[in-house]
């Protein structure tokens, strides 16, 4: 006798490490691999800050016991106040702390919406929220950010898809996979079409302080009062903490007035447990402790980045929208290729270059990309785009 999975569970991928499985049988087997799928600062020439680690050994003793479910009192107000500054009126009542931003996505997903209802996800978009859909039952409602208007979500798109069913919009700013800061203008119309159609807000800002020069981030509930607002960040990409796996999730004011959804959540936290204790205790260290190294980390991955796009560019057949935050590029493929997919795992048998096909962050019909990290040195990344030149000049001449 067979013993089957799920049903549910086959709607389960993740492109981004799926690809991994290749690239480390390659790697066994001798090839020289170029990583650029991952979005892990640590695998490269960032390290967490000092006095994080710090107020972590400070607490050994009692970080050995379970947490509150909640997170403990110290991190929820240190993360409350954080939203103040930003214009956000957050209580620490209304924040929880969860194992990463990832785990708490679920949580959001899963109680803003039933079955059969709709959840407006941006395309192109980080894989979980597709996964973390399909596995609810909650169906996928594609709305286009526009590649001719440096990524920003196109409003009127977004407008045409609204229904019946639709329960809540999720805002990934700044946007992975495509490096894109969304302006304030675009914000407010979001902002605005939520509250016209009683619209939840899920909004996911893990990379708000990673804006490049002329760039402002604009926090989503502070030019949102009249819209319920999830709010989700963490220690992961801002603070270069990815092994620490700390993420919250908050609520506005409007929503914790006007809905139990956030009680939803709690008891979702509550079923778990709690997350990882010993490491909430450098959320206050890390919110309100020194910043310097911010400077001249998002210095040196800007300059990466710049360094990326002017060299994609150059390369025929690719193209790419030049990233105003973040890590990560999307760039498009305009050759007769098969598929995405089929490219990028070609390109890693052929030359070693590891990056992640564009059908597993969603595209526009028609199109192909893929999506880069551009977390390697300049020397790294000049290489592995040599390669891709390589590639494309031999296969697509």
């Amino acid at each position: 006798m067979r013993f089957e999975a799920s049903k549910r569970s086959s709607g389960m991928r993740y492109a981004i490490r799926d690809i991994v499985l290749e690239a480390r049988k390659l790697e066994k087997e001798g090839k020289k691999i170029y990583w650029l799928n991952i979005g892990d600062p640590l695998k490269f020439d960032f390290r967490t800050p000092e006095h994080m680690w710090e107020a972590v050994d400070a607490h050994r003793e009692e970080s050995e016991s379970y947490a509150p479910a909640d997170g403990i009192p110290e991190a929820r107000e240190a993360i409350a106040a954080d939203y103040k500054r930003k214009g956000v009126d957050v209580s620490p009542d209304s924040v929880m702390l969860g194992n990463g931003l990832s785990e708490l996505v679920w949580f959001a997903l899963g109680v803003v919406a039933n079955p059969g209802e709709n959840i407006l996800l941006p395309v192109p978009t980080y894989p979980l929220y597709r996964s973390a859909c399909n596995y609810l039952g909650v169906e996928r409602n594609n709305y286009y950010l526009d590649e001719e208007n440096g990524w920003q979500p196109d409003i009127e798109n977004i407008r045409s898809r609204i229904n019946e069913k639709t329960k809540a919009i999720v805002v990934i700013n700044p946007n992975n996979p495509t490096g894109a800061n969304y302006s304030k203008k675009t914000l407010k119309e979001i902002a605005d079409l939520a509250a016209e159609h009683n619209l939840v807000a899920i909004v996911d800002e893990i990379y708000d302080l990673q804006v490049f020069k002329g760039e402002k981030h604009v926090p989503f509930a502070s030019i949102a009062s009249d819209v319920p607002v999830i709010s989700m960040n963490g220690l992961s990409k801002n603070f270069f903490a990815t092994g620490f796996r700390v993420g919250w999730i908050a609520a506005n004011s409007f929503l914790a007035e006007n809905s139990d959804i956030m009680d939803a959540v709690f008891k979702m936290g509550r079923a778990r447990l709690c997350a990882v204790h010993p490491f909430q205790f450098c959320v206050k260290a890390a919110l309100e402790g020194p910043m310097d190294f911010l400077g001249e980390y998002v210095g040196k991955i800007e300059k990466r980045q710049r360094f990326s796009a002017k060299r994609l560019n150059e390369i025929p057949g690719i193209s790419c929208v030049e990233p105003t935050a973040t890590f990560y590029a999307f760039p498009r493929i305009e050759l007769d290729i098969e598929s995405d997919e089929s490219f990028v795992y070609n390109l890693l048998k052929e030359e070693g270059v590891c990056v992640v096909f564009g059908s597993g962050f969603g595209q526009k019909k028609g199109t192909y990309h893929f999506r880069i990290v551009a977390l390697p040195s300049v020397e790294i990344l000049g290489e592995a785009f040599s390669c891709l030149e390589s590639f494309v000049k031999r296969n697509y001449s």
